[in-house]
């Protein structure tokens, strides 16, 4: 999953990227709204983080101007704002949650996941596919119980094909959700990394669409 922090603190920037990135996300950043809208206008993101006081553009008015030109991308509103009309207000111009700073950022990653598993449809943070299944919270995966190691690039392209179950996903797409913006992209390098995840997980839960790309279907499940 690839995700968009729009934060003009540099501080609180970074912290809440690292974290991402060490949940497992893809992450670009932006130090303020003009810059962040012309990403969110730009780049194909999962979800995106987005603080209310920003310079140059504020918050709202650059959520404002996403949902006006029709863009859904689940957003998460930061704001220092103890009023309620505030929230409101984020809430009016097309936010899906929003945390007040100061917070944890556990309470962050956890709006997070249940932001992404809503806008694909899960309801619970463990995601099954056949005898696969993804723990978004813990970052594990399991065929039949017993533990998958992977690495982070793994992991990702995994848990965007689980998020994405029963639809068939291009190379192209991959690549856009799997890598932030400075990485140098390849998409003949998820064909590598399909390869790799068959022959861990043992089991043939991943289907390659021929010219269209990469279905996961439990329902062809074969050891």
């Amino acid at each position: 999953m690839r995700l968009l922090v729009v934060e003009d603190d540099r501080t609180l920037n970074q912290q809440i990227v690292t974290a991402l990135e060490q949940a497992g996300y893809a992450v670009d950043t932006a130090m303020d709204g003009e810059e962040g809208q012309f990403l969110g206008d730009t780049e194909p993101y999962d979800a995106i983080i987005l603080d209310l006081g920003l310079p140059k553009v504020d918050g709202v008015s650059v959520l404002t101007a996403w949902r006006r030109e029709g863009r859904k991308t689940p957003v998460i509103i930061l704001t220092a704002r103890d009023r309620w009309s505030d929230k409101v207000q984020g809430f009016d111009a097309g936010a899906d949650d929003y945390v007040t700073k100061p917070f944890h950022m556990e309470e962050l990653l956890a709006r997070v996941r249940a932001l992404l598993r809503r806008a694909t449809g899960h309801a619970t943070s463990e995601i099954a596919c056949g005898p696969v299944k993804l723990d978004t919270r813990s970052g594990r995966v399991a065929v039949d119980g017993n533990p998958v190691k992977l690495t982070s690039h793994e992991y990702r392209l995994l848990s965007y094909l689980m998020h994405h179950t029963g639809r068939i996903v291009s190379r192209g797409e991959l690549t856009e959700h799997l890598y932030d913006q400075d990485f140098d992209r390849d998409s003949n390098t998820i064909e590598v990394f399909i390869g790799r995840l068959r022959k861990k997980l043992g089991v043939d839960i991943i289907q390659t669409v021929r010219g269209l790309g990469y279905l996961l279907d439990a329902g062809q499940t074969k050891t």
